[in-house]
């Protein structure tokens, strides 16, 4: 088998509300890649407010292309590993890795089709559902729609709810979680987000006020680029820390494992180097019986999941379309169950790429 060609074509995806509140829309590149077997395989990489969508693609056309054109679709690992040597001037962080994972996402879904399984029996099925966690909670929300959207997953059977942290006045912030506790109940775990705001002395102030309300994890405290400066966290608070959605490869992974500046990690399927690029990171934080809990893409992250034995959550984002996929990944009594079709599963409904496609 060979590959063909690769279309691409990008796709701007309105948020709902209130998350459209923060991010009015998330901006996809598409990956549609064609054999000569007339299996089509379909990948694709997000970008949240659609902010570097532009670059992303422009390395995939000037970069990859020509190393994927006329290679056997099949032999995905030899493909990543040329894209990822591809260029030694270019350190593979940010742009070339979501450009990577958009090929690496349509290579195991043409593998899935061609062998007539889903992707996650190839990587190794261990587990049928996963806990789902229900995410949201931006700083322009109020505390009431916190708590109403803390509630809608309550109702789909969700156990844990995660919002955000980052408000200017720190007892703010601490009155937020209080609040927050207070109507939940203590059935329900909490989740808190303070996406890179806060220095290491504002984190573990905030952490150490926060630990009455036992809250199940402590995300991203610091900038992504400074993981001592996590781990300075992690060590100085009880509430576990979690990190890892603006990683890349297993050296990004293994460099947070090392430092211990997560008990949690939160690879991004979509940054971090494609269902290839996961599961090695995976496998690696088993070993250190780190739990993965990957950031967003529940409907291709569910796949690494179902395949591995420190699956800790799957992210749902309060907000995303309804109108996005063809087959769009459900939850059931709070757990989410990886789709039984061949490939990945996934795709979008033909209302959606006449809606949103841009070119």
């Amino acid at each position: 088998m060979k590959i063909t060609g690769v279309t691409i074509s990008t796709m701007a995806v309105p948020n709902g509300p209130p998350v459209n509140t923060y991010y009015a829309a998330n901006t996809y590149i598409v990956t549609r890649i064609e054999t000569d077997a007339g299996i089509e395989g379909l990948g694709y990489t997000m970008l949240v407010g659609g902010m570097g969508a532009s670059a992303v693609r422009a390395y995939l056309e000037d970069s990859i292309l020509p190393l994927v054109i006329g290679a056997d679709p099949l032999q995905i690992g030899a493909i990543w590993q040329a894209m990822y040597e591809n260029d030694r001037g270019l350190r593979k962080k940010g742009i070339p890795v979501y450009a990577m994972s958009a090929i690496d996402i349509g290579l195991w879904d043409i593998l899935g089709k061609a062998v007539d399984r889903p992707v996650w029996h190839l990587l190794g099925a261990h587990n049928e559902r996963v806990p789902v966690y229900g995410s949201g909670g931006f700083l322009s929300y109020t505390i009431d729609e916190i708590v109403a959207e803390a509630e809608a997953f309550r109702a789909q059977g969700c156990r844990h709810y995660k919002f955000k942290l980052g408000l200017p006045n720190v007892a703010e912030n601490i009155d937020r979680v209080r609040h927050v506790r207070e109507a939940l109940g203590n059935d329900m775990e909490i989740l808190v987000d303070a996406n890179q705001r806060w220095d290491v002395a504002t984190n573990i102030r905030v952490g150490r006020m926060l630990e009455e309300f036992g809250l199940y994890w402590y995300e991203e405290p610091v900038l992504a680029d400074n993981v001592q400066q996590c781990a300075d966290v992690a060590a100085a608070i009880a509430i576990p820390v979690a990190t890892g959605e603006n990683e890349y490869t297993r050296y990004g992974f293994r460099d947070l494992i090392d430092a211990r500046a997560a008990q949690y990690l939160n690879p991004d399927i979509h940054r971090c180097g494609g269902f290839s690029e996961m599961m090695k990171i995976s496998h690696l934080a088993a070993a250190y019986d780190v739990k993965i809990a990957p950031h967003l893409v529940p409907e291709l992250s569910i796949h690494v999941l179902a395949a591995i034995p420190n699956a800790a959550l799957v992210e749902v984002l309060a907000g995303s379309p309804d109108d996005l996929w063809e087959h769009p990944p459900t939850i059931a009594d709070g757990h989410m169950a990886p789709p039984d079709r061949p490939g990945h599963g996934m795709t979008f409904s033909a209302d959606a790429v006449k809606r949103y496609t841009l070119d």
